[in-house]
């Protein structure tokens, strides 16, 4: 699915997961995988995308958001998907599709919350709704609108990276936070919450 890179392991996430508790997003959509998949290695060498094709804004009118895109990796300390540092911002996966892509993944990533900086831009994105739309604007305020298909919820360790990842196939955006249960303990939550959406 992905060229060789750093390692993403079966116990995935996005770094925007520590925070403090709030609402769960509700049921998944769909099943997760009975079990983990096996570990996806990406790439984080040189973008694949060129800087020229990065995402700068996102806008989903029924979360009243508008937050900016900053281009993001891999942290190497945690394995995970980095997100901005501050929580009204979200993070376009520069070593994947970019905003003029014709074919792949889109993968915006985004806080939930925080316990310094409180509701992060994706802290209501497990309420969007089939039908809902999305646009994301790039270079020279080109915009690309979108359409919510799928909400799903996975634990960390069974998130199907293949599927959310892949550079092949229908172009759509995927936007990835965190939810489910609040571990106080841990400071973090259990599960991932996918939002998928396709061209309108």
């Amino acid at each position: 699915m992905l060229a060789a890179g750093t390692a993403l392991t079966t116990a995935f996430g996005v770094a925007a997961c520590q925070g403090r508790p709030a609402a769960d997003f509700g049921g998944p959509s769909a099943t997760a995988p009975a079990s983990a998949p096996a570990p996806v290695r990406v790439l984080d060498g040189k973008p694949t995308t060129a800087a020229t094709d990065a995402p700068t804004r996102m806008t989903i009118p029924a979360l009243n958001l508008n937050a900016v895109v900053d281009a993001v990796g891999v942290d190497r300390r945690t394995g995970e998907l980095a997100v901005p540092p501050s929580v009204d911002r979200v993070g376009w996966y520069r070593f994947g599709p970019g905003f003029a892509a014709t074919a792949g993944s889109i993968v915006l990533a985004g806080h939930v919350d925080s316990a310094a900086q409180g509701e992060g831009a994706f802290f209501r994105l497990g309420s969007l709704e089939k039908g809902d739309e999305i646009t994301l604007t790039g270079p020279g305020e080109r915009t690309r609108s979108f359409r919510v298909v799928a909400r799903e919820r996975y634990r960390k360790t069974a998130i199907p990276l293949e599927k959310y990842f892949a550079r092949d196939g229908a172009v759509r955006l995927t936007l990835i936070t965190c939810g489910g249960p609040f571990d106080p303990n841990t400071r973090h939550y259990r599960d991932n919450v996918v939002v998928t959406a396709f061209l309108s």
